[in-house]
């Protein structure tokens, strides 16, 4: 398909620098297909949701994944930034590199020297491969917990560009741009849907009979790149890890065969649902990578209803959710939505979609 297709203009005033407080305030737009639009708030979601419906969130947890440093060749040494978007090994991250024509294979990056790191301020890496557009293999001289805990030293929570242009981060980020059921480190980026939720909140669907699940995909910072190809059948997706439990997957099954609705919490989840359906829907113990890309005509085998906030346009998620709620009712439900001064993005408002009877996403 077209790529203008998912086009579409957004005020800079509608772009959210931080979140709804509480987290529950925060509105959200009910978009039926066929049937209108319902102007809500997150505490609404119970209303409607039924006893045996599951919400499926994911459970990954942000990392301070944005690295500052100087790469150093010879006498010459430039300032370099680095957001890694993909363990690949105990002490390998592949990662974007800005500005990238500085960087070159078998360079010394040193990250973090500024006194305040552990390890004496030593953060350093080495350069494996040089991809296209910036993209690096980096080998750490540390590795595995003793990695982990240089990046959280020297680390800055790595913030969507739409922010992080406007301001940097703070400490209040750390909380802010994190779940408050996060556990599993790993992504880069926040499944954001699941920041709109508060321990009320979970009270509240609780005493409705609403279950809970989780799934794990460590979100890379892929997801916020801009689609560059004007055909969507160009557009190559960079990979993320994720995992499904055997439990899980026993659950949801056992959910969709008494008649329960999945309810997926963010595209994340979603899109990790679907990598791990067979073609019947049902649902197996899962793990590995998945570079799954959703487009119009796409027929979805899981999630009855999709949570998520409100996207960019031309990118891989409103493709995502113009698959499952139709292109047009998506096109009118964000119209609607800057017409009436909803917050867009990470830390902005949230949609409530019910999926399209018809497949072709139109």
């Amino acid at each position: 398909m077209r790529v203008d297709l998912f086009d579409f203009d957004l005020p800079e005033e509608r772009i959210a620098l931080r979140p709804a407080e509480p987290r529950d305030s925060a509105r959200m737009l009910v978009v039926k297909p066929d049937q209108g639009l319902d102007d809500r708030t997150v505490r609404d979601l119970p209303s409607f949701l039924e006893a045996g419906d599951v919400l499926v969130f994911n459970d990954t947890k942000v990392i301070p994944a944005q690295l500052r440093g100087i790469r150093r060749r010879g006498e010459a040494q430039a300032q370099v930034e680095a957001t890694l978007h993909m363990r690949v090994a105990p002490d390998r991250w592949q990662a974007f590199m800005r500005p990238g024509k500085r960087i070159a294979a078998g360079d010394r990056i040193h990250f973090g020297h500024d006194g305040n790191s552990c390890f004496l301020g030593q953060l350093d890496a080495t350069v494996i491969e040089k991809g296209d557009a910036g993209e690096v293999l980096l080998g750490f001289d540390l590795s595995g917990a003793f990695l982990d805990e240089a990046l959280h030293a020297v680390g800055h929570i790595p913030l969507p560009p739409y922010i992080a242009s406007k301001r940097d981060d703070d400490e209040r980020d750390r909380s802010d741009y994190q779940t408050i059921y996060a556990r599993e480190e790993g992504a880069v980026a926040a499944p954001t849907a699941g920041l709109h939720f508060t321990p009320e909140l979970f009270a509240a669907l609780d005493a409705k009979g609403i279950e809970r699940r989780f799934v794990t995909l460590h979100v890379g910072a892929g997801t916020f790149l801009p689609v560059k190809a004007d055909d969507t059948a160009d557009h190559k997706m960079h990979a993320e890890t994720g995992s499904v439990s055997q439990d899980t997957a026993e659950a949801l099954n056992a959910a969709k065969a008494r008649g329960g609705r999945i309810i997926a919490v963010g595209t994340t989840s979603l899109r990790l649902l679907e990598s791990a359906a067979r073609e019947d829907g049902t649902l197996a113990a899962w793990s590995g990578p998945t570079d799954i890309f959703i487009t119009p005509g796409y027929r979805f085998r899981t999630a009855d209803m999709l949570m998520t906030n409100f996207h960019l346009p031309r990118s891989t998620l409103f493709m995502l959710v113009s698959a499952f709620c139709g292109l047009e009712t998506m096109r009118a439900a964000y119209a609607h939505a800057i017409d009436n001064s909803y917050r867009f993005y990470s830390y902005g408002d949230a949609s409530l979609l019910y999926r399209a009877e018809t497949s072709d996403g139109r």
